[in-house]
């Protein structure tokens, strides 16, 4: 079969590969340089060189050196010819140096991490129709996955989440009985205890070694006389009578999202709420196909469809979209359903019975 090329559309998109070689490559030296703190001894310093860097953050300049002009290249740093100095924007220190910035990412690079780690167990996955339960994964997953959702957490959650929902936020000041399940690392429940101190509050996830570092964290944080966490899945969690159930990014990843629901339905009061946050997505495959999209087709791929299949389960994915979480909501027994808020990255669902 002869295949007529046309050079221009190939040449394009050579180009766009190539980007995508940098960034590929570059998002190691991320999860580099925020380990080593190099970010944050740029973050407001002014222009420095590869040896004041270095020297800065007690690493090797040669490293260092090489680093930086990646990072220059990538526009994640500036460079000054005349004087050989490397700077860090404003902007660029409040995404990758700040942690308590709304627009903090590098947590996300630890995620990529995690997914790279993953990749030739996933290449048999694709043979074989099997999955990865997330507590398999690497180490770095959970707390890049906590990183990079405790930012939009912390802008949203109870500013203006909570407050959409019908009648919670009052339900929280007076004292209520809070389940944050799939809590991971314990940031959303945690938020949620500081800011409500006369509400109860319970954190369950499968994964211990998440459950421990958030016992720990609300040790830290000083709301562990409020906050309980346990191990414990969707549909065994202990407790009843709650007023607020709550599922952040979390749902579209479980086997039976159905059965989730239903477990929801049992253990809520019977005027409670319950509070599906999810990865923004759009109703059909083409509503989704752009950069953010992207990002949640590639992470679901390593990620969030394979800890579905590894219990054999429907594999939602993370671009799912309301429709589909709507039909859940409903199988699963409750009668209304509604957007109640949204972010560029997030669908802030409401449930009620």
């Amino acid at each position: 079969m002869n295949t007529t090329i046309d050079q221009d559309k190939l040449n394009a998109f050579l180009g766009h590969v190539v980007g995508d070689m940098g960034a590929a490559m570059s998002a190691v030296l991320v999860v580099i340089g925020d380990k080593l703190g190099l970010y944050k001894a740029m973050a407001g310093a002014g222009p420095l060189t590869s040896g004041e860097l270095a020297k800065k953050t007690g690493t090797h300049e040669r490293y260092v050196r090489e680093w930086l002009s990646a990072q220059a290249a990538g526009g994640y740093v500036t460079y000054d010819a005349a004087t050989s100095r490397f700077t860090l924007p404003a902007e660029q220190a409040f995404a990758l140096a700040d942690e308590g910035s709304p627009a903090f990412v590098p947590g996300f690079f630890q995620v990529i991490e995690a997914g790279a780690k993953a990749e030739e167990r996933m290449t048999d996955n694709f043979r074989s129709g099997k999955g990865i339960p997330w507590g398999e994964h690497a180490p770095c997953l959970f707390e890049g996955t906590e990183r990079f959702f405790r930012p939009g957490y912390m802008a949203n959650l109870t500013s203006s989440w909570l407050p959409a929902l019908e009648g919670v936020e009052g339900k929280l000041k007076r004292g209520a009985k809070v389940a944050d399940v799939g809590c991971g690392l314990g940031a959303s429940t945690i938020l949620m205890a500081k800011a409500f101190p006369t509400s109860r509050f319970f954190g369950f996830d499968i994964h211990g070694g998440s459950i421990d570092l958030a016992r720990a964290r609300a040790a830290e944080a000083g709301v562990a006389d409020r906050v309980v966490f346990e191990v414990a899945s969707s549909t065994d969690y202990t407790g009843s009578g709650y007023d607020l159930v709550a599922h952040f990014d979390c749902l579209h990843d479980m086997g039976d999202p159905t059965a989730a629901a239903r477990y929801v339905r049992q253990t809520l009061a019977a005027d409670g709420t319950w509070m599906v946050v999810e990865p923004f997505a759009g109703e059909k495959l083409e509503d989704n196909l752009h950069p953010l999209g992207r990002v949640f087709y590639a992470a679901s791929t390593l990620l969030c469809v394979p800890n579905s299949m590894a219990a054999e389960g429907v594999a939602l994915g993370a671009q799912a979209g309301e429709g589909r979480l709507r039909r859940v909501a409903l199988e699963g027994g409750f009668t209304r359903f509604r957007r109640a808020a949204e972010t560029p990255f997030n669908l802030v669902l409401e449930a009620r019975p």
